[in-house]
């Protein structure tokens, strides 16, 4: 038997349903995910891959599988119209890398010198600038704020910021 990855398009934000309807349907995959420094509804992980997941299968023995609705599946990432093969090392390396990022932290995202943010850390919720980024996930960002009344230098982990951008509003 000579099974192989493949990567598979799943519809749009549907990696978590795909996922859950692949497994249950006896299908052998692998959904990267990470730990989120912010929670989304449901969910305390991100895809590493957003609308991508890995399915193995022995397509020379049981053939190309199909999908139904349910299954959320958008198609099969292809070149040529060629399906390419994972190699298991890669898929061995990915699952080692993903274990190493949630081993730590999770994933962490840098905010640049003079980018604006929202400070929400240890019961202060504050719209602060970046003066000086945290360069390791265990370093903390130096914010300048608003802090009673006036603007104050603090030292913030890098969790506990967020971009303005992504404010509703």
């Amino acid at each position: 038997m000579a099974t192989s990855w493949y990567v598979l398009r799943t519809n749009p934000r549907a990696e978590y349903l795909a996922a859950a309807q692949l497994e249950s349907d006896g299908f052998e995959i692998i959904f990267p995910r990470v730990k989120s420094p912010h929670n989304r509804v449901g969910h305390a992980d991100l895809p590493l891959f957003p609308g991508y997941l890995f399915l193995r299968r022995d397509v020379e023995a049981d053939g190309w599988p199909s999908f139904g609705l349910r299954h959320c599946v958008a198609g099969w990432v292809s070149f040529e119209g060629v399906v390419p093969p994972i190699p298991d090392e890669v898929i061995v390396e990915l699952a080692h890398r993903v274990e190493g990022i949630n081993t730590g932290k999770g994933l962490w995202r840098r905010f640049r010198k003079g980018e604006k943010v929202r400070v929400a850390s240890h019961g202060l919720d504050s719209l602060g600038e970046v003066l000086q980024e945290a360069k390791t996930p265990q370093a903390s960002a130096r914010v300048l704020l608003q802090f009673m009344g006036r603007m104050v230098q603090a030292q913030v982990p890098w969790w506990g910021l967020r971009p303005v951008q992504d404010e509703p509003g």
